[in-house]
């Protein structure tokens, strides 16, 4: 038996095969395909990077350096497909999806998260602890004033570092951090050194002395150093379960190594991401419905084909968009969207071209030979343009111009193989099989057929 009588059978295996492992990825929806924040909700915060006394000038290494403490302190919050992207040469782009709290995360983005470990003196440790309980007291506490609340704050966030010795070590010196808990049951954090010996000869100099651990200049907790502590030790303080692992994320992600500032922020609430999802699908549906339509009324069988090609092509889209992790935004949607009509308009262009053949009287398999052979240049010429401006348009984009760009790429590349590959699959196999061959079935009057030929056009 010769190739072409397996070629069919080959070809129908394939497409089953790409459709099933497309099912496979994309079911259920709801839990392989990641929503931007414009569909979901959440927050956009641009930020500005400005050079310090550390760093003269905001280079590459800096921005993938800052983008990769954000991200680890971002991802500490437990929240889904955080996306941070460079914006120019010194700003950065934090797109969080479903965040709970904005302030939080705020508030987390501009954490300096500088520790340091300073020697205590027994006095300032005491002034320093009661200061620390008034500041932890709850609001309207009897017997705490506003005025004896704010001199606390003062002294637990400048005043007992400024009072204490000289820094005997400092967070860039640690290995890692965990949220844990003590003996007790109270929550606490666990950390481990670089450099054991460094923290040992330390901790030895300074036995029975206080060891004081201070965050941004914030005084958090002090201990007695009783015996010396090599490679691992604890943080202890009045923590709750939610500081511990606010401050062992901060502590794990590091100092950022540019001074952040926020130039712009947005909140999308949850509701009105729903609301734009509902919306942009009602209107993806409704556009692809009438393609659907017109394509059945316009061209007959092979419209009904190209709409069974055309349904292919979307369940393999959302394949792509679930196998590589891409985040689906309203702009990724319209790219989609786009990449439908550039589907629709390969299809046209070979439709059109097997009319005119059989109007120039040719056979109906010569015809859809013909037809296809003669419409892949410019098929393929306009959905090359398209493929390299999608390219370009991805390399140099931001944000949400990438997931738009990202749709329209990919939509376009397999819009292409649907045209030529899938659709021509289907045809042939009627054709070829002399199935549903009447000239009415492709848009052509059976009186209309070799009409060319005969007035000589």
């Amino acid at each position: 038996m010769s190739w072409n009588t397996f070629k069919p059978f080959i070809k129908a295996l394939v497409i089953i095969a790409v459709v099933a492992y497309s099912l496979y990825a994309t079911l259920p929806l709801n839990q392989k395909i990641h929503l931007g924040l414009d569909l979901q909700g959440g927050s956009r915060l641009l930020l500005q990077l400005s050079p310090t006394a550390d760093v003269k000038t905001i280079t590459p290494d800096v921005q993938a350096q800052t983008r990769q403490v954000l991200e680890q302190r971002i991802n500490g919050l437990g929240v889904t497909e955080p996306t941070i992207t460079n914006v120019g040469s010194n700003r950065i782009l934090v797109e969080v999806p479903a965040v709970k709290n904005p302030d939080e995360l705020e508030a987390l983005v501009k954490q300096v998260a500088v520790l340091d470990y300073k020697i205590m003196p027994p006095a300032i440790n005491q002034k320093a602890e009661a200061a620390l309980a008034v500041v932890n007291a709850p609001p309207k506490t009897p017997g705490i004033t506003t005025k004896q609340r704010a001199a606390a704050e003062k002294y637990v966030s400048e005043g007992a570092y400024a009072a204490s010795g000289p820094i005997v070590y400092t967070g860039k010196e640690l290995k890692g951090a965990q949220a844990s808990y003590d003996q007790s049951g109270n929550p606490n954090i666990t950390f481990q050194t670089k450099d054991p010996a460094k923290f040992g000869r330390m901790t030895t100099k300074n036995i029975g002395k206080l060891l004081a651990i201070f965050l941004d200049h914030r005084y958090v907790s002090a201990a007695t150093i009783q015996s010396p502590i090599f490679d691992s030790g604890e943080i202890t303080g009045q923590f709750t379960q939610a500081q511990t692992i606010t401050l062992a994320n901060e502590l794990n992600a590091g100092a950022l190594p540019a001074k952040i500032s926020i130039i712009q922020k947005e909140t999308v609430g949850p509701s009105l991401g729903k609301i734009d999802l509902v919306q942009s699908l009602k209107a993806s549906m409704l556009g692809l419905a009438l393609v659907l339509i017109f394509m059945i009324v316009m061209y007959r069988l092979p419209g009904f084909l190209a709409d069974v090609a055309l349904v292919i092509y979307v369940v393999t889209m959302m394949g792509i968009l679930s196998i590589s992790h891409a985040t689906l935004t309203l702009p990724g949607i319209a790219g989609f969207v786009l990449s439908i009509g550039m589907a629709v308009d390969a299809n046209v262009l070979i439709f059109e071209r097997i009319k005119e053949e059989l109007w120039n009287g040719k056979p109906l398999r010569s015809a859809v030979r013909t037809g296809f052979t003669r419409a892949f240049s410019a098929v393929f010429d306009s959905h090359f343009t398209t493929i390299v401006g999608a390219g370009v348009l991805f390399m140099l984009g931001t944000g949400t111009v990438k997931g738009f760009a990202f749709t329209l790429f990919w939509g376009t590349v397999v819009s292409l193989a649907t045209a030529v590959f899938i659709t021509r699959f289907f045809v042939d196999v009627l054709v070829d099989n002399g199935v549903l061959t009447a000239p009415e079935l492709y848009g052509v009057n059976r009186d209309d057929v070799g009409i060319f030929a005969k007035t000589g056009a």
